[in-house]
This record gives C-alpha cells, structure tokens and sequence, in this order.
C-alpha cells in the first residue's frame, strides 16, 4: 500500500466570462466560480413553476445554483442570470456540460476529467441558439 496522497479531487473550478455582468452601479464583473452540480441542482428546479411555464428557464436556475462567486457580488442569483449578455451564458453553459457530462470531451482549464463525451442537452438545458 501506497503512502502517497491521492490528488485532490476538485469540485469548483475559476473561469472567466467573455463579456461579464455588468451590475447595477456600472461594475463589470467576469471572475467567478463553478461548483460540480449535484443530482438536486438539476432536479429541484424542475418543480419550479418558472420552469414548468417555460422549460428553458431550467437554465437560468441551475447556473444561479452552481455559480457560487461571480466578481464581488455578494451572491449570483437567478436575477444576476438573466442579466448576463448571451454570449456569457452560452459559455457557463457550456462549461457546465464539460465539468459535470458522463463522458470526458475537452477538460475545462485545470480540471482533468474521467469517462467521455458530456450529454448534450441536459434535462432540457439547451445551449442557447439551439433548437
């Protein structure tokens, strides 16, 4: 048996928007992190009747569960989502499905991931521009 520490398995990782949320006071915010989702961040929001009106809302809502820092907001909610530019979600969107697919596709930038190609439109979470 080994004595040797096993890597530390990451679960957030830092990344930086393209464009950033621009808040309310003119504060251009890009820096933020991303969690590993759980199984309840994408099932919890489906009872959301947000979600039950318009099945793409699904998005907005687990973003604004898994983003936990983004600049110096003191939280990211589902209001500081929707006020991304499209470019920006797209892009969370998209890392989302890197870090938490089944399958490995391109690793997000400091995480090495195990299995393979991420589903692509999870629970109705499509990327923006798709149909």
């Amino acid at each position: 048996m080994s004595n040797r520490a096993a890597p530390a398995f990451r679960t957030e990782v830092e990344f930086i928007l393209p464009k950033g949320y621009l808040d309310e006071h003119g504060v251009l915010h890009r820096e933020g992190v991303m969690r590993l989702a759980t199984a309840a961040d994408e099932i919890l929001p489906l009872r959301d009747p947000r979600v039950q009106a318009n099945p793409a809302y699904l998005a907005v809502i687990v973003m604004a569960r898994v983003v936990v820092r983004l600049g110096s907001l003191p939280e990211v909610d589902t209001r500081v989502v929707e006020g991304l530019f499209a470019s920006d979600l797209d892009y969370l969107q998209r890392l989302y499905e890197r870090l938490n697919g089944a399958e490995e596709s391109e690793p997000a930038p400091g995480i090495a991931l195990q299995g393979g190609a991420p589903s692509n439109l999870r629970a109705g979470m499509t990327v923006l521009g798709e149909a």
